[in-house]
């Protein structure tokens, strides 16, 4: 899986991190919908985190589509709220 976080870079991310990718992005659409800023910021923290822990970043000029679009890890709640889809900031497997 390809993803991008704005302001950052693309990261290539192993199917086996994407389970794990998926429940953190539940609990912070669960955050967001609860108006939860601390729960929020934690979980997103976490996602930028596991994301550049366990991705391998793209060299800048290999531009790829990215799978999924994070927000920076600064982002406000309201900015995020508004990225959200249906499905949360990472496609189900």
């Amino acid at each position: 899986m390809i993803v991008r976080i704005l302001n950052d870079g693309q990261y290539q991310v192993d199917d086996e991190h994407v389970a794990h990718l998926n429940a953190i992005d539940e609990r912070l659409g669960e955050a967001v919908d609860r108006g939860d800023g601390a729960g929020f910021a934690e979980d997103l923290a976490r996602l930028v985190h596991l994301v550049r822990v366990h991705g391998t970043e793209l060299a800048p000029e290999e531009l790829r589509r990215s799978d999924a679009v994070l927000p920076p890890p600064d982002a406000s709640i309201e900015e995020v709220r508004a990225l959200l889809g249906a499905h949360g900031l990472v496609p189900g497997t």
